[in-house]
């Protein structure tokens, strides 16, 4: 499991004196990029790929408090990657300056082609460094069904 620790700033704060809801979303995404940027999937390497990472959903689940002044510790770990690497799920935890476990986020991804700003498969070498990664318990194989598994789909207006 990827560890990474945060001081809470001022900024990250809302109106109730404790971290807040976009913080917390922030944190989650720091962890994910700078791990992802230490398993070779930096600005350069997406760059050199024309590849993007998007966000398709990210669910936060809330435990108990966190205040400025203590740091806190956000984990990373795989729940899963489609066979071509377009989709992929993280977990992150969050935990106090004692270890315990103030929340939780589920998020899933997927990669796009920067240039034809469409859903796409990563390059053989990219696979091979995500599948390096450390999976987590109940790690999935991923299918594009994963990505609507909530219900959720596109309603225009009239």
């Amino acid at each position: 499991m990827h560890l990474k620790e945060f001081e809470i700033r001022w900024s990250d704060v809302d109106a109730n004196r404790h971290l807040g809801n976009s913080a917390y979303i922030n944190f989650m995404s720091h962890t994910r990029m700078s791990f992802m940027t230490e398993m070779g999937f930096g600005h350069t390497e997406m760059a050199q790929n024309n590849l993007g990472p998007v966000v398709l959903y990210e669910h936060m689940h809330y435990f108990k408090e966190a205040f400025p002044g203590k740091p806190i510790r956000v984990s990373l770990e795989l729940k899963g990657v489609s066979e071509d690497g377009m989709f992929f799920q993280f977990y992150h935890n969050f935990y106090d300056y004692k270890g315990r476990n103030i929340a939780r986020g589920d998020m899933m991804g997927a990669f796009i082609n920067l240039k034809e700003r469409k859903l796409t498969g990563l390059p053989i070498s990219l696979i091979e460094s995500l599948n390096k990664i450390d999976k987590a318990d109940g790690f999935v194989t991923l299918t594009k069904e994963d990505t609507r598994k909530h219900g959720h789909i596109p309603k225009d207006l009239a």
